[in-house]
């Protein structure tokens, strides 16, 4: 049973570039009779912005998009999360670090961490957590790994990771591993932003004896000066009234077939459409594609 997911962080509305993630999962879910799921990463309370939980799942459903069973909430998983990291830690799995990010550059010129805690015994708090990474202590060495639509990509190894941070919250990595095996998601289809963090989640999926998902990362969104299509960016929100010119614009961002007169159809039945002509092998495989208007 194909099981793929969009997950989105309450950090604004939805934009064109989160528009062709939630497109491109859930037809690829959908063509292949799969479930299709909803999760909201609310692990960073800082950067969240009011009422935008409510503003994504209202575009969502206004573009006719149709999820299966109740909408997953990060930070109701908090509990699980920590059962999963004691669990690390009991197999020396992860260990406590204190070091700074300034410290860390004074040591060696360099963000990649060193692995000085690995080995140490911190006391101090509050300290963050991280994973022992696999050859982390080899700055050139490199892993291979297939994704449906870039191919073969290399990757630098992993240093040792954060899983949970100093100031007590989780980390991307650990929550949205634990999130996807509890979810069974077999599929992962998103942004290519997002492609050199995969091997980090291999090798938490290997570590907690988890299978690992099929990904496959589509080219991301890009305004002509080749800045990211985001919300930090200010991103223009997509509104309920553009949904059937959107999605249609957001088809022939991902080169999937289009009609013309799709633009008189409603969102649920161009989706239908997309779902009958969905091709990934289409998709371009670039990191990202310009779209020039916003």
């Amino acid at each position: 049973m194909y099981i793929g997911r969009f997950a989105p962080s309450p950090t604004g509305p939805l934009h064109f570039g989160s528009l062709i993630a939630a497109l491109a999962s859930y037809a690829d879910a959908r063509s292949s009779g799969g479930q299709w799921l909803v999760r909201i990463e609310n692990t960073d309370p800082p950067r969240e912005v009011p009422e935008s939980t409510h503003q994504i799942l209202q575009t969502l459903e206004a573009y006719g998009f149709e999820w299966d069973g109740n909408v997953v909430w990060q930070h109701l998983q908090h509990d699980k999360y920590q059962a999963v990291l004691d669990k690390m830690v009991l197999e020396r799995l992860a260990y406590p670090c204190d070091c700074s990010r300034k410290q860390i550059m004074q040591r060696h010129h360099s963000n990649r961490y060193d692995n000085h805690c690995r080995h140490r015994d911190v006391v101090s708090t509050p300290s963050a957590m991280r994973f022992k990474a696999q050859d982390s202590y080899n700055a050139h060495a490199q892993e291979q790994w297939s994704d449906r639509i870039q191919g073969l990509v290399t990757s630098p190894c992993s240093d040792d990771f954060i899983l949970k941070r100093k100031d007590g919250l989780w980390a991307y990595q650990l929550a949205v591993v634990v999130d996807d095996i509890e979810s069974q998601i077999t599929h992962v289809v998103r942004g290519s932003d997002l492609l050199h963090e995969t091997p980090k989640q291999m090798q938490l999926q290997i570590a907690l004896n988890a299978p690992t998902p099929s990904y496959a990362h589509i080219p991301i969104a890009t305004s002509k000066t080749g800045q990211k299509l985001s919300k930090q960016n200010l991103a223009r929100a997509i509104q309920p009234h553009e949904s059937s010119k959107l999605l249609t614009e957001a088809l022939v961002f991902l080169n999937q077939i289009v009609d013309p007169d799709w633009s008189a159809a409603s969102p649920h039945e161009i989706l239908q459409q997309a779902i009958k002509n969905w091709d990934m092998t289409r998709i371009p495989q670039q990191l990202a594609l310009v779209r020039d208007k916003g």
